[in-house]
């Protein structure tokens, strides 16, 4: 067998007497796009932090493409290709949006990949025209909208050129029409319509979400935690389906 795309073994994580991540296993290839459900509380944003290295685990193995990354800077984490937007948004506000992604792009990855442009202000402005906001590139961030600080937040994490996408809610906050245009955009990068249109595979990707039926509409697999354990996992029309994950999520408010 190859080497697994994401592999995460034995991970733990408490905060005081909280156990918010318990033993968890997993592993995914490298087109998957997983959703990441459960009940607020449930461990979802702080798995996504720990692979980020925002957060190191009491201990656990967290592999990617065959290299542990656990102990390593989130910076080296998304050189080697992972790229993460989270539920709060901390765009620089007083930059201009384009500014904004122009960061993203100076990454020592993105500057790698990036040979097919010669100037950091195109690659920054194909990212805004991938998420939809191209438009309001000389606009100063603050004064987006929830709707477009999102696609903002996704402007920015495909500019590193990620092999894998952790998208915490990005459907939050948004109107329907607002969450029917993201997730066109999502299903989109994920194929390989990618920004950067010279790349023919797009980015795996690992998606919290509370709105259900937008999620199930893009992920071919759900993963389900409840107080830091994976209760079920599977195709999302068996995962809906199960006991545990009904009488834990599906009965929660905001579903």
């Amino acid at each position: 067998m190859g080497v697994a795309f994401l592999e995460i073994n034995s991970l733990n994580k408490s905060f005081g007497g909280l156990q918010a991540i318990n033993d968890v296993n997993f592993s995914m290839g490298r087109n998957e796009m997983v959703g990441l459900i459960g009940p607020n509380g449930a461990g979802k944003t702080t798995f996504l932090r720990l692979i980020m290295g925002i957060l190191k685990p009491d201990y656990g193995s967290i592999r990617f493409k065959g290299k542990e990354i656990v102990g390593k800077k989130t910076w080296d984490i998304v050189n080697l290709g992972i790229a993460c937007t989270f539920q709060t948004m901390r765009p620089f506000r007083r930059l201009p949006i384009i500014a904004n992604v122009m960061v993203s792009c100076l990454s020592p990855r993105a500057m790698k990949r990036g040979e097919w442009v010669k100037k950091i202000e195109a690659k920054a402005m194909d990212a805004l025209e991938f998420a939809g906001i191209s438009d309001m590139a000389l606009e100063k961030a603050s004064v987006l909208s929830q709707g477009d600080l999102k696609r903002l937040e996704v402007a920015r994490a495909i500019a590193t050129e990620p092999e894998l996408l952790l998208l915490d809610e990005p459907f939050g906050g948004l109107s329907r029409a607002e969450s029917d245009l993201m997730a066109k955009s999502i299903r989109r990068l994920h194929k390989g319509g990618r920004f950067g249109r010279l790349h023919s595979e797009g980015p795996a990707m690992i998606i919290i979400e509370h709105k259900l039926q937008q999620l199930m509409k893009i992920v071919d697999r759900i993963v389900v935690l409840n107080f830091g354990t994976i209760i079920a996992d599977g195709k999302p029309e068996e995962v809906v389906k199960d006991s545990k994950v009904v009488e834990a999520y599906i009965g929660q408010e905001d579903v």
